[in-house]
């Protein structure tokens, strides 16, 4: 059934959804993660990002004040890249069990994505299969190039199929380009690269046929997909010519389908500009609620969060309902939604 609203939607809502929020773009940092960044020097990452506090008390009343019921955990950018071999799998291992640690501690409160020690393939397959089987993983982050390799590339056609196997809840998370020093002007990342980056990787994932052949794999976009709404209809226009290869056997309508199975959140993104884009291109059913806390302050998250109420308060209550908490609770079962 359609999950679009008939007709116009029911405007001028008094008051927003008052259900809790399920926000499946949080981060946290714990000891063995914040250890590996210090012992490679990174106090400030992603061009002058500086690496933000965390523990679990601070994130659960950030999360009282904004009505939020459950937080999906991840790592940010820059993931495991910064470390090399043994060490990157030690540590995604350690930073694993923090998070399975924290979803027991803290029952439906907090669930968590794996990391993975990309770009190494066999590593990698094997703590994805022990985040599962033994750590009761939500899903799997990925940043959206592991070392410059975007994620469509035939490397990591093994790590696809098993997340096939498993029907995972994929995570993609931004991260600077390999070229960011010499296309940044200066900036970091999050204000132009992290957009572009996740474009690159969903058009990589798309012209080289790992969506359609893994339809099991539930992927969910950062920031409102990054540019990639903007782009979605020139790369579905371009697949139609000779001009690239590889490209979608079917063409432009392969790429908008393709498209339309994505998620998104709006963590940082909640504008009339991303979510009419959003809706362009795929349905309320696939947009979600985020934060992007700790790297966004609580300014920031408590401006993002007014302005996403005032947003979906044009929509109609069951639609409210399901971008605050339904997508969100099909995908993750064990979240609170109370």
């Amino acid at each position: 059934m359609s999950t679009r609203p008939a007709g116009a939607p029911a405007l001028g809502l008094a008051t927003p959804c008052p259900c809790g929020r399920i926000d499946v773009h949080a981060h946290y940092l714990p000891p063995a993660y914040r250890k590996a960044l210090e012992g490679a020097g990174l106090a400030k990452l992603d061009g002058g990002i500086p690496v933000p506090l965390w523990s679990a008390r601070a994130h659960l009343e950030m999360m009282q004040a904004q009505r939020i019921s459950s937080s999906i955990l991840s790592i940010s950018s820059p993931g495991l890249h910064f470390l090399d071999g043994a060490t990157a799998a030690r540590v995604a291992r350690e930073v694993n069990e923090e998070g399975a640690g924290l979803a027991r501690d803290h029952e439906g409160k907090f669930g968590y994505f794996a990391c993975l020690p990309l770009p190494d393939i066999a590593a990698s397959l094997a703590e994805l299969d022990y985040a599962y089987d033994h750590l009761q993983a939500d899903g799997v982050c990925l940043e959206t190039n592991a070392k410059g390799l975007y994620l469509g590339d035939p490397t990591f056609t093994p790590l696809f199929d098993a997340l096939e196997r498993r029907q995972a809840v994929l995570f993609l998370h931004p991260t600077s380009p390999a070229c960011f020093e010499q296309i940044g002007m200066g900036f970091p990342a999050p204000l132009l690269e992290f957009p572009f980056d996740t474009a690159r990787t969903v058009i990589s994932l798309i012209f080289s046929g790992v969506l359609k052949s893994r339809p099991n794999i539930r992927v969910i976009l950062s920031h409102g997909g990054g540019a990639l709404p903007m782009l979605a209809s020139r790369a579905a226009m371009v697949a139609q010519t000779p001009l690239v290869s590889p490209r979608p056997e079917g063409g432009s309508a392969e790429v908008m389908a393709e498209v339309r199975r994505l998620y998104f959140d709006l963590a940082l993104s909640a504008s009339p500009v991303t979510l009419n884009a959003l809706l362009h291109i795929t349905d309320p059913s696939h947009i979600m609620f985020g934060t992007d806390y700790p790297f966004a302050p609580p300014p920031a998250i408590a401006g993002n969060t007014a302005a996403f109420d005032q947003l979906i308060a044009a929509l109609s209550p069951e639609l409210q309902r399901m971008i605050n908490v339904e997508t969100a609770h099909l995908l993750f079962p064990n979240a609170s939604v109370a």
